[in-house]
């Protein structure tokens, strides 16, 4: 059975979530807005105080020119804009936060945060330790041990292996042969046109992953699936289209340069103090962050 339980986070989405929420916007005393910062502060206490973790790491992504992906697919996330310089500025807060509260976290010019936290859960599990895997992002579940939690904290409940199977029709494993047959639009993955997540889970429920499936691509019309002629024909048509997704859509485990010990160190409560005080937190908000 596993020693300890660490809690490695997709910290971006939790950024991002309330960044885009409407409403009031609040300021700091730099006049900058802070609405990004504040969810993510809400978020990130509450996971403190209700869950106590030791040892817990944080990875960020960062606007990547050059990746491993880039180099293999040059439009991948070619869909998405830059982040605006006010989101970046709120991205930092969020990170020297953390740094007060002597939370590891980690980024990378040429990996994404999902390769950073595969990096994190391979030795984790390597050290018998099980991961609590807390993003939205349905590409992280692949990286669910037998032991190990997907999570996407406060929006649903906790997924183990089963769970994931559950919830979206294939192992964890299984994932990123999923995405490389439906693609992935968040990303700009190209997938098969007319298969979609569920289509692509009852092919590999008969043939496990897109290298048998495409090694058996006649015995496809043969399923007992409606549309299961017209189904072959579009795995034979787009077969270069899957085997370069597949090569998108699997997690790199192993990013060099990160820290790896995930404990928790002292907090820098100088540190913890300005920037409660950039974010007009009072004496007892500090309190309470000094006390998490």
């Amino acid at each position: 059975m596993p020693v300890h339980t660490v809690w490695l986070i997709d910290a971006s989405i939790y950024v991002f979530r309330p960044w885009f929420v409407r409403g009031q916007i609040p300021l700091d005393r730099e006049e900058h807005p802070v609405n990004a910062v504040i969810g993510f502060l809400r978020f990130l206490y509450n996971l403190l105080q209700t869950e106590q973790p030791q040892q817990i790491g944080f990875a960020f992504d960062t606007s990547l020119h050059t990746s491993q992906r880039k180099d293999i697919y040059p439009a991948y996330k070619a869909n998405r804009s830059p982040a605006p310089e006010e989101l970046k500025y709120q991205f930092q807060l969020c990170r020297d936060f953390l740094d007060a509260l002597g939370i590891v976290q980690a980024a990378s010019h040429h990996f994404e945060a999902d390769d950073i936290i595969g990096t994190w859960a391979k030795q984790q599990r390597a050290n018998g330790n099980t991961c609590m895997i807390i993003s939205g992002d349905k590409d992280l579940a692949q990286l669910v041990g037998e032991h190990d939690i997907w999570w996407d904290y406060g929006k649903r409940k906790p997924l183990p292996p089963g769970g994931v199977k559950k919830e979206f029709g294939v192992w964890p494993e299984q994932i990123p042969d999923q995405l490389a047959l439906a693609g992935d639009v968040a990303d700009n993955i190209p997938g098969i046109p007319g298969i979609g997540m569920a289509t692509a889970a009852r092919l590999l429920q008969k043939f496990s992953t897109t290298e048998i499936l495409l090694s058996r691509i006649p015995e496809i019309g043969q399923m007992k699936t409606r549309g299961a002629k017209r189904l072959q024909e579009l795995v034979n048509e787009h077969q270069t289209s899957v085997r370069l997704a597949r090569q998108l859509t699997g997690i790199h485990c192993e990013v060099p340069d990160i820290p790896l010990d995930l404990q928790r160190k002292p907090k820098d409560l100088a540190r913890l103090q300005t920037l409660c005080e950039l974010l007009y937190l009072s004496e007892q908000q500090f309190a309470l962050w000094a006390a998490v």
